[in-house]
């Protein structure tokens, strides 16, 4: 049995042929090119698809499901309620699929939750049920399944840790709250936090770094860490005390059996994964109980989001 699994970016579109046992056979991608028109995005949707089902030397009639990650809101009538990176309201998504790829089973989620779910049954989780999927990115993204399920809630907005407050009364988050975990655990917030402690040391091997690379990145603080620089050691120690605080709120909110972190930062493997366990093992409220949280790191990286698109069929109905 053959599923398609689709991952609707902001910069690509990208379309994977999955088998049952969540193996890749083909991929195919574009790019999105937005602002555009749903029609138009669609179309190309429905292009890369039929070019991966090409590509796995099959056909339509081979195809079980098709399912979508996108980014925003999605109802479970398959509406995009609402993307405004792609500016999506009320686009009929599953409608617009099925009548291009002839296929019935046709399942949206949002892009996080489709990463969780690949991450859970394919990845790193192992079939766990419980389960929490965090991305170090842009923002932070995350994904929760409880009891094998996606976490919509009432209004299918469920999930956005990334907007739990840390800070009352913080950093400015782009969501128009003040202090979200978003704000101080992200990537655009470490290389922020970064280019305010050069601003302060300017002595600071990172200027060094961030000279020879052309930029500051979410790199530049670590590398001066790892050469025992001052003010590099300051922000990287401050900027996983933020990512392990929204962690413990996690912890203490859902006692999940995994918590699986993703992203670019997550190359920085055990410097990062180490001493986040730590916090988490220190400050969780569970201090006595056997059974406690792993902290992981994600596993499947880019193909996260199209696996677990081409999961939800399996998961959905």
């Amino acid at each position: 049995m053959y599923s398609i699994g689709i991952d609707l970016g902001g910069t690509n579109i990208v379309a994977s042929v999955v088998d049952d046992k969540y193996n890749i056979i083909a991929t195919s991608k574009t790019p999105t090119s937005a602002p555009r028109t749903a029609d138009e995005i669609f179309d190309d949707i429905a292009m890369v698809s039929q070019e991966a089902v090409q590509k796995a030397g099959l056909t339509m009639a081979d195809i079980d499901s098709v399912g979508m990650g996108t980014p925003g809101t999605v109802n479970s009538e398959g509406i995009i309620e609402f993307a405004n990176n792609l500016g999506f309201n009320n686009v009929p998504a599953k409608h617009m699929l099925t009548e291009r790829l002839g296929i019935e089973r046709v399942f949206i989620e949002n892009d996080a939750n489709c990463a969780a779910l690949g991450e859970a049954y394919a990845g790193v989780g192992n079939g766990a049920k419980d389960f929490v999927a965090v991305t170090l990115g842009t923002g932070v993204g995350s994904g929760i399944i409880v009891d094998g399920k996606i976490v919509n809630g009432v209004n299918f907005a469920g999930g956005e840790c990334g907007h739990m407050v840390i800070v009352v009364d913080g950093e400015q988050c782009s969501c128009g709250r003040k202090g979200c975990w978003e704000a101080y655990a992200s990537a655009t917030a470490l290389i922020r936090q970064t280019k305010m402690a050069m601003e302060e040391y300017p002595d600071s091997y990172m200027h060094q770094i961030a000279e020879a690379e052309g930029k500051v990145s979410g790199r530049t603080a670590f590398d001066a860490m790892r050469k025992g620089d001052i003010a590099g050691i300051k922000v990287v120690d401050q900027y996983i005390k933020y990512v392990a605080c929204g962690l413990i709120n996690l912890v203490n909110a859902l006692q999940p059996e995994i918590i699986c972190i993703g992203g670019g930062i997550c190359n920085e493997g055990e410097t990062l994964m180490k001493p986040l366990r730590r916090f988490v093992q220190a400050e969780r409220y569970s201090i006595h109980s056997k059974i406690q949280t792993k902290i992981v790191k994600a596993e499947l990286g880019n193909d996260a989001g199209v696996i677990g698109a081409a999961i939800l069929g399996s998961v959905k109905e």
